[in-house]
């Protein structure tokens, strides 16, 4: 029984049904704000950096918010399976105690953050010939952008209220900011109804962006007047971009790869209580979406997926979260090299999925 299952979008489903879908269609690589939960994706991006497999024809963007943004700048790096192997392990072993405040969580990415991306790499990382990374922030506006816990809940709790209304709402308290490489923004950022700005990356901005999409509100203290932005607070991309809420595709014979940890795709984070809110068909149209079967999941320790809960729930007993972490890790690790086998032998034709 496979441990993975793939949907896909109209143009892709249709690629992958006549026979003419190959991973040199893939333009981008998405990856969402998705918390501990990343940790699934690890087997997936390593067997995809060891082989070389992206970006092989053609330079592929790749594009996240909070977790998703912390993988992908390990992939721009001159050693990138050494560097995603430090983010893994620093990742899955800083430990957390009920003392620790906002601030002192974010010194502790600060570190991690240091640990993984080396100051003498990011000429390399920005004039990376395959990959062009772009990170999803949120700067903060209005209540949202305090400090002060309760303040800021406030201004939260306004924002989950009006963006019950409307999902358009959420601009009233945070404003999308996409930092990038590359000669121009990726292909989203200039499309009609794209709503925020874009900033260069650069050596001096770098390393602040990737830790400001991994602030998440409340927990992490924001990161403040990022050089070459807007000042101001900036915050967990995916308070805006959860998980995919964009059109990627320049070409409608363009792949969007995703790599998902569920069946489920959520727009934004205070979208969770909404069922029926869901990217549209047009959005998903170039999107190939893998993700672990309920198989898979059953073997994970507890049945469960990390989850952020998970901070909390071994707050006294980190060594617990440490070694569940490790088992899903390892039980992760052969998904990759899954998905080339059904790609490689023609066998994804005949389970992929509409999405």
């Amino acid at each position: 029984m496979s441990q993975l299952k793939v949907k896909a979008g109209k143009h892709v489903y249709k690629a992958i049904k006549d026979g003419s879908f190959n991973l040199n269609s893939i333009s981008t690589y998405f990856g969402a704000a998705t918390g501990p939960r990343w940790l699934l994706a690890s087997g997936f991006d390593q067997a995809m950096l060891k082989g070389g497999y992206l970006g092989r024809s053609r330079a592929v963007s790749l594009i996240g918010a909070s977790a998703g943004a912390w993988r992908f700048a390990a992939w721009t790096q001159p050693q990138a399976l050494q560097s995603y192997q430090r983010l893994l392990d620093g990742y899955v072993n800083t430990r957390y105690s009920r003392k620790d405040t906002p601030q002192s969580v974010l010194e502790k990415f600060r570190d991690l953050i240091d640990d993984y991306l080396e100051d003498d790499a990011l000429p390399f990382a920005l004039n990376n010939k395959k990959y062009r990374l772009a990170i999803i922030t949120a700067r903060a506006r209005h209540l949202v952008a305090f400090d002060t816990k309760f303040i800021q809940r406030i201004g939260l709790a306004a924002c989950f209220l009006f963006n019950l209304l409307s999902r358009n709402n959420i601009y009233l308290f945070a404003e999308r900011v996409v930092f990038y490489d590359g000669s121009k923004p990726p292909f989203f950022c200039l499309a009609p109804g794209y709503r925020g700005s874009y900033v260069r990356l650069n050596q001096i901005n770098f390393k602040h962006a990737v830790m400001a999409s991994g602030a998440i509100p409340l927990v992490v203290a924001g990161v403040k007047n990022i050089y070459g932005a807007r000042r101001g607070t900036y915050r967990d991309g995916g308070l805006i971009d959860y998980h995919l809420a964009h059109q990627f595709a320049a070409q409608p014979n363009e792949t969007v790869l995703f790599f998902h940890h569920q069946e489920r795709i959520i727009p934004g984070w205070l979208d969770k209580c909404l069922k029926k809110r869901t990217p549209d068909a047009e959005t998903l149209g170039n999107v190939l979406m893998v993700y672990p079967s309920e198989s898979f999941i059953e073997k994970l320790p507890n049945k469960k997926i990390p989850e952020r809960e998970d901070f909390l729930t071994f707050i006294d007993d980190q060594e617990t979260r440490i070694q569940n972490w490790r088992k899903v890790v390892e039980l992760a690790a052969p998904l990759g090299e899954e998905f080339l086998e059904l790609v490689e032998s023609g066998k994804i034709k005949s389970m992929v999925k509409k999405l």
